[in-house]
């Protein structure tokens, strides 16, 4: 059997040369659109960072903790670090979710484009 596959061997490579394909012709050929420029960021202001810091000056102009403040007016606000803090990219640009763990109670604060979108507590 061996020897059988040996000496079919040649003939069926025979076939896989490239030698006999004729290139494509042109109007075969179809153009990709080069890819769009991505989008500027739709926030300003400073944002918090995978380990919990401001990436610049916080403007302080939250005086209390309520939907659409930046991610650092809450940590601001709050008087202390996260105890975690998730950064990612969503449907709707940038989101983060933001951990305070006290004894007794969690708060997870979501953001998108830096605005506080909704609040968990537990």
């Amino acid at each position: 059997m061996t020897r059988f596959l040996i000496l079919l061997l040649p003939a069926l490579l025979a076939g896989c040369t490239s030698a006999e394909r004729t290139p494509p012709a042109p109007s075969e050929i179809v153009p990709v659109p080069p890819k769009p420029p991505a989008p500027p960021p739709s926030f300003t202001g400073p944002v918090l960072g995978p380990d919990g810091a401001c990436t610049g000056p916080v403007p302080g102009t939250a005086a209390a903790i309520e939907p659409g403040i930046g991610e650092c007016d809450l940590v601001r606000l709050k008087g202390r670090p996260p105890t975690d803090v998730l950064v990612g990219e969503g449907r709707a640009g940038r989101e983060v979710q933001v951990l305070y763990a006290e004894p007794g109670a969690k708060e997870l604060y979501f953001f998108v484009n830096n605005r506080l979108d909704r609040v968990v507590k537990s």
